[in-house]
């Protein structure tokens, strides 16, 4: 299981770092997006997956950490996509401010197709 998901943070990552390298701003976004999943998706698994284990201590008496999922992940994972989504918006309104003003949407500048 480990090595599907280490292959699917490597294939979103490059994925992801080929659509920067290319010269239009919307693929650019793109791949800042597929980046950003790839490193949620790492971060989300070093707190480990877990299959059946309850998230929290519903038992009585002191609670038995490696019986529980760990949450610091999962809350960090859960900020990092409210803060992408709103970057993302940003990003999107300022290709929109920038196409209306040059009449292109390649980064270097240079006339697109219409």
């Amino acid at each position: 299981m480990e090595i599907v998901i280490a292959v699917a943070i490597g294939v979103l990552f490059g994925s992801g770092l080929w659509l920067v390298l290319r010269p239009r701003t919307f693929q650019l976004i793109t791949g800042l997006l597929l980046m950003s999943y790839a490193v949620n998706l790492f971060i989300f698994i070093m707190g480990r997956l877990w299959v059946d284990a309850p998230p929290l201590t519903l038992g009585d008496g002191p609670p038995d950490p490696s019986a529980y999922a760990d949450p610091l992940p999962q809350a960090l994972v859960l900020t990092a996509i409210v803060i992408g989504f709103a970057t993302t918006a940003l990003y999107l309104v300022v290709m929109i401010g920038s196409r209306g003003l040059t009449g292109t949407d390649h980064v270097d500048g240079e006339e697109g197709d219409e």
